[in-house]
């Protein structure tokens, strides 16, 4: 297969699914340590045959780092043992109209399963997309992120399209290029620090709104900052570091 040519669906599918579980490893990355550990033609028989030595050697070790359960998890996506369903209980948008919800910010969620924040920015499942008040919080948009594998296109450019209205970006994870992306996209990105249900990251969220929010939040929600004022929300709205 030439480089910018898409794999078959299959195996797309099975990529996509094991870069999800690896923190900091888009579809695109993997596929080139697997074209490293295998050759090309990317097969089912190859990567029924790969092992966690195969994925921790190839490309030069850059999947090194990674731990062992971690990866073990990404090669039973690779070798289709992974049959969860990745949509199992979204909830359905609702619907949304312009200036429904006053001062009200939008905000983007990195998700695999469920209603849960518990993606990577370049390899999750989907953005779910929230209208945010400091009295209400309205789910209005699932967004598919890009599913075919090119070595050749540039994922962070696709998926902060997909974003490009939202004001904020919570992520488990994302890398320096892709976080300096989304920021130049006037997006704040927002790393936590492990898995957890949206709800609750949005009553957080609802709390720093509700009280003295940072002064470029403020200003979002048309609110006036009050500088001599200490933000409630540093903790929460801490802008994701380069190595993030």
């Amino acid at each position: 297969m030439s480089a910018d040519q898409p794999l078959p669906d299959c195996i797309a599918l099975r990529v996509g699914l094991a870069a999800r579980s690896l923190p900091d490893i888009d579809s695109r990355q993997l596929l080139r340590v697997l074209l490293a550990a295998v050759g090309e033609p990317l097969t089912e028989d190859k990567l029924a045959g790969l092992t966690v030595k195969d994925l921790k050697t190839a490309a030069d070790g850059a999947l090194g780092e990674i731990d062992g359960p971690t990866l073990r998890q990404a090669l039973s996506c690779l070798k289709g043992e992974d049959g969860i369903d990745a949509a199992v209980a979204i909830p359905d948008p609702q619907p949304y109209h312009e200036g429904d919800l006053p001062n009200s910010i939008r905000v983007a969620c990195a998700s695999n399963r469920g209603e849960r924040l518990d993606g990577h920015f370049g390899s999750c499942a989907r953005f779910l997309i929230y209208q945010v008040s400091a009295t209400a919080a309205r789910l209005i948009a699932i967004r598919p992120a890009p599913t075919v594998v090119r070595l050749t296109v540039d994922h962070s450019a696709e998926r902060v399209a997909l974003i490009g209205d939202c004001d904020l970006l919570c992520v488990l994870s994302i890398g320096g290029p892709a976080a300096a992306r989304v920021v130049n996209s006037s997006i704040h990105p927002i790393k936590r620090p492990q898995a957890e249900d949206i709800p609750v990251l949005l009553a957080e969220l609802q709390q720093v709104l509700a009280g003295e929010p940072p002064p470029w939040l403020a200003r979002i929600i048309g609110r006036t900052p009050n500088a001599s004022t200490v933000s409630t929300g540093d903790s929460l709205l801490a802008e994701t570091g380069e190595n993030s």
